[in-house]
């Protein structure tokens, strides 16, 4: 009787904390946001968790709850190692039980990321993380994007540079990011010729040799000679002006960055490219708000990365509303397929084919003003996303 009567209050006792459990989560939704806290791209993660926070923020009018529940955010550091990346979603989406994850920073943590939200069943929204197979051949149902890929960075970059008589050159990382980037754009470039590829370690900072390739290659070709710069976090790629470009005619190309990386930009009055973001751009209430805010808090500028986060954090919000608060999986594909959103970059929308979010880019020329530290991107023009013809790359 006695041990009867002990197996009768454990049952109750499971029941009532499984009974918690359901309350508890019944009126919260847990998003985990895994990102570079540290490691290579640090600037870009802390500025992604600012934006991020900031933009829950502003979408929920300051109450952190989406309809009818709190909105809990769990952070972790991926440090930029995709098999660290790999268990910290893992260890999210079973013992955080985080209903959605946003991030991560790098583009090989994202890609070692898709098959764990695949496993589990349950949503990861990809911000920044850039390369294209993210969306292409690794991509899965449970993955969307807010962050732009490589082939919109491409395709906006070919607008600036692809005319007829222009021989081109590409400086890229040897890495995802650096190679789908150069894929992209050698994709996209219909005019010019491209008669190189070069590839550096992630980590290089001498860049003497790989200039040197570079110009072998472009010094003895007729008009007008570009060398298209794909680069992300240490180590400052535009050191290959110090070699003298101008005595063979070579210029500069490349797109948008954080303000820090954008200082070297002064030394390239009028060069051309195409940029994500650039906070003196997009005319719209949301980016006004975020910029105000930021200049609240920080009191400088938001960046190229806090302009992503606050999207990815629109983006949650609004499929949330639209799914009254249900944070399944399966209700969440169905609501955010096809489904469009307000940003600081205005509307996006996420293609229904592999769930990359359509959005604008800046077609910018620099300008020098000494009131800022860095080259001024002046718009030239915002390219649509109609005007965008971004490859679809899975297999869906």
């Amino acid at each position: 009787m006695h041990r009867r009567t002990l197996i009768a209050l454990s049952a109750v006792a499971t029941a009532l904390i499984s009974t918690a459990a359901f309350s508890q989560s019944a009126g919260e939704v847990r998003i985990a946001h895994i990102y570079s806290k540290t490691g290579p791209l640090e600037a870009y993660g802390k500025q992604t968790a600012t934006g991020f926070m900031m933009g829950l923020d502003y979408a929920t009018g300051g109450t952190m709850t989406v309809a009818g529940k709190k909105i809990v955010v769990i952070e972790k550091d991926d440090q930029g190692k995709p098999d660290l990346g790999k268990s910290l979603l893992a260890a999210a989406y079973s013992d955080d039980k985080a209903d959605i994850a946003v991030g991560p920073t790098a583009s090989g943590v994202a890609l070692a990321m898709l098959p764990v939200a695949e496993e589990y069943k349950k949503i990861l929204l990809v911000e920044p993380a850039v390369a294209d197979s993210i969306t292409g051949d690794k991509w899965n149902k449970y993955i969307f994007r807010t962050g732009r890929n490589s082939s919109q960075d491409a395709i906006s970059n070919a607008v600036a540079v692809d005319k007829a008589g222009v021989t081109l050159a590409t400086l890229a990382q040897d890495n995802a990011f650096g190679r789908d980037g150069v894929k992209a754009f050698k994709d996209s470039v219909k005019k010019a010729k491209l008669v190189h590829e070069e590839y550096l370690p992630a980590a290089t900072t001498d860049f003497t040799a790989g200039a040197q390739r570079l110009i072998d290659k472009l010094k003895d070709q007729p008009g007008r000679k570009i060398i298209w710069i794909v680069w992300a976090g240490a180590g400052n790629p535009f050191k290959i002006a110090d070699m003298d470009l101008k005595r063979y005619g070579i210029e500069i190309a490349t797109g948008g960055n954080i303000l820090p990386a954008m200082t070297s930009y002064k030394n390239f009055p009028g060069m051309e490219g195409a940029a994500y973001y650039y906070f003196g751009i997009p005319k719209n209430p949301i980016n006004d708000a975020m910029v105000a805010q930021h200049y609240k808090q920080f009191k400088t500028p938001p960046d190229f990365f806090t302009a992503g986060g606050f999207s990815a954090a629109m983006a949650v919000v609004t499929a949330l509303k639209n799914s009254k608060g249900d944070a399944s999986a399966n209700t969440l594909i169905k609501t955010m397929e096809g489904m469009s959103f307000d940003t600081p970059k205005g509307k996006m929308t996420f293609r229904k084919e592999d769930h990359q979010a359509m959005q604008s880019m800046y077609h910018f020329k620099i300008k020098v003003d000494p009131a800022f530290a860095w080259g001024v991107p002046e718009l030239v023009r915002e390219i649509k996303p109609e005007e965008m013809n971004v490859p679809i790359r899975n297999k869906r």
